[in-house]
């Protein structure tokens, strides 16, 4: 495993994370949740990602009792605060000071830890005064109770107001958690400037495209059984790749992981942390061999005539339109 510093902080995580969105607590049972956790950490994993909303709390819990017994200060635990929780009240939910600080204690319990190394805002929150979000993280970090402050989605606009408050309130403000992906590309052009400028370093979600990176899907083929295809929430990020254009340009990168000695979703991995704003990329898995496979993409260098070549290959079906950052 390689390791790299998160944004200007002292921080440093794995270069590559694991993370439990729409695997703990719901698609899989618990003993094989534990297997992946004890894979990821067998593979020098040290970060892990998961949020309040996945599986309405359980993922938490299922990560929390994943990690009980390992050496905390050994671990970089991530978790967030924005989608609704519990029973949906009017204050289960978004980034006013009473949710974010009663969610933060609540996926501590759930967690079995006394701190989170980042907590993060899961989304913006246009209906609250910027200031009373900030505020809040800040007072959590002074209390002990995250370490550093990061956020999800959030544009380029978003991160530099975000890191004006950081720096007035004197918070460690140091992560964003975008999609990136070779077939999705939208913090390109303003959001990784922007987190340049202001000391920050994306953790980034779906290397893989939901697995479509990983050539499972085949052009004109069914889905495969058991894939993310065929569930019913994981298909609806899935779908916009099921495309016969974007599966058979995906095929054509067969040859170019060949030659880089990879699978294709090794590329995938690789090909984000050749970013040098990427400090980490999070992988799921529902089995532990996923783990194992993904892991290897961990340190590895790809030329700049291969990355030219994967462009031409992706050429007209990449998504850059920094418009389509999710915010809601």
């Amino acid at each position: 495993m390689e390791f790299r510093r998160l944004g200007r902080s002292g921080l440093t995580v794995s270069e590559i994370s694991y993370g439990n969105w729409l695997t703990h607590g719901s698609q899989i049972e618990e003993e094989q949740a534990a297997a992946c956790v004890r894979a990821a950490l067998d593979a020098g994993i040290t970060t892990f990602d998961t949020a309040d909303t996945y599986a309405n709390t359980a993922a938490e819990s299922v990560l929390g009792r994943a990690l009980a017994g390992q050496r905390r200060e050994s671990l970089e635990i991530l978790t967030k605060v924005y989608w609704p929780t519990g029973p949906g009240g009017p204050n289960d939910s978004g980034l006013g000071r009473k949710h974010i600080i009663e969610s933060a204690n609540a996926s501590l319990k759930r967690l079995q830890t006394d701190y989170v190394d980042v907590y993060q805002a899961h989304r913006f929150d246009r209906t609250v005064p910027l200031e009373e979000t900030m505020l809040a993280f800040a007072d959590l970090v002074r209390q002990g109770k995250a370490l550093y402050v990061g956020v999800s989605e959030w544009t380029g606009e978003q991160i530099s107001r975000g890191a004006a408050l950081a720096r007035e309130l004197k918070v460690p403000f140091v992560s964003n958690q975008p999609q990136y992906n070779m077939l999705w590309r939208v913090i390109e052009p303003q959001v990784i400037p922007a987190a340049e400028r202001e000391g920050l370093s994306q953790i980034v979600f779906s290397p893989v495209a939901q697995g479509v990176l990983t050539g499972k899907y085949l052009p004109g083929q069914p889905v495969p059984d058991g894939s993310r295809a065929t569930d019913a929430r994981g298909k609806n990020f899935v779908s916009r790749w099921l495309r016969d254009d974007v599966l058979e340009r995906v095929q054509q990168l067969r040859p170019l992981a060949d030659e880089a000695g990879l699978t294709l979703g090794q590329l995938a991995v690789a090909w984000v942390l050749q970013n040098k704003n990427v400090a980490s990329a999070i992988i799921g898995a529902s089995r532990p061999e996923q783990v194992t496979q993904n892991v290897k993409a961990a340190g590895k260098v790809l030329e700049r005539d291969l990355l030219d070549k994967i462009d031409a290959v992706l050429d007209g079906v990449v998504t850059d339109d920094p418009r389509l950052t999710n915010v809601p």
